[in-house]
Parts: C-alpha cells; structure tokens; sequence
C-alpha cells in the first residue's frame, strides 16, 4: 500500500480521504493549502513519537472516543479505536492524514468523493455519513472545546 495515494475509507467517524500527502488532500477538497488537516493515528505509541501530550490532560486523551485533539505544537491527532472498523487500515500505515470526502462546508456527495480518490476502500457496510469527531484544544494547563 502506498501512503502518499488518497483513498476514500469509511473512518471511525465518517466518510473520508486519506493520505500522508496533505496537500493533495486540500487540493481536492478545494481549500486553502495553509489550512491544517488532522492526522489519525493507530495507537498512543504512535502519538507520542508525533508530539506531547500535556500531563495534566494524558488521561482525557487516552480515555476519549472519537476525539480530535489539537496540541501544544499545533498539530491535530486522533487515536483511533482498536475495536473501530477503521482500525485494521490505519494500522497498515501507523498514521495518516484524515479529512472529510467532501467539498469544504459541503455534505457528502459520493460521485466527488469518488472522483478524488486514487483508491477506494469499501467494506460490505458502504460509505454512510456520520458525525464528525469532536475537536479539543490543549495547551499546557487549559483545555477549550472547538467542535
């Protein structure tokens, strides 16, 4: 499997692409390039070779479901699930650049979705929209709710 491909997946919250190639991700979303995009990641290991997660909020982290946590260092990291179907992919690559399959402020539409991805991962579920994941903002003593 090659990581700098986009492919369209059904992640543990929604429909998405994904890729380690973020700027081609934001050229097929239609968004501006200096526009961060989060990554997921297959484990807490994983995580913490990326970036540092406050002491006074390790504990929220590691008991969050479907979170994204934006850090110190301004980078934006969700631990993704080992029950979650999504799971078994992201492990293949340990971490990966996730973003809606969707244009920018715009609903899922299958046909883009399709069109912008190289490959297309599908299970016997489909692709369904859902929720996306919270996001929270850490610093060092604070914590502030984005999404």
């Amino acid at each position: 499997m090659d990581s700098s491909l986009v492919y369209l997946v059904q992640t543990d919250t929604t429909v998405g692409f994904s890729s380690l190639n973020d700027e081609k991700l934001s050229f097929i979303k239609q968004r501006p390039t200096s526009k961060k995009i989060l990554h997921t990641v297959d484990s807490f290991k994983t995580l913490t070779q990326y970036t540092r997660v406050p002491k006074n909020f390790r504990k929220k982290v590691r008991n969050s479901k479907k979170t994204t946590f934006i850090y110190p260092n301004s980078k934006s990291f969700r631990v993704i699930d080992k029950n979650s179907s999504f799971y078994d992919f992201i492990n293949k690559f340990k971490i990966l650049y996730s973003t809606s399959a969707n244009k920018t402020a715009e609903s899922f539409n299958q046909d883009f979705a399709t069109v912008g991805a190289d490959i297309i991962v599908e299970d016997k579920r489909s692709f369904y929209e859902t929720k996306a994941s919270s996001i929270v903002k850490l610093s060092k003593k604070t914590l502030k709710i984005v999404r």
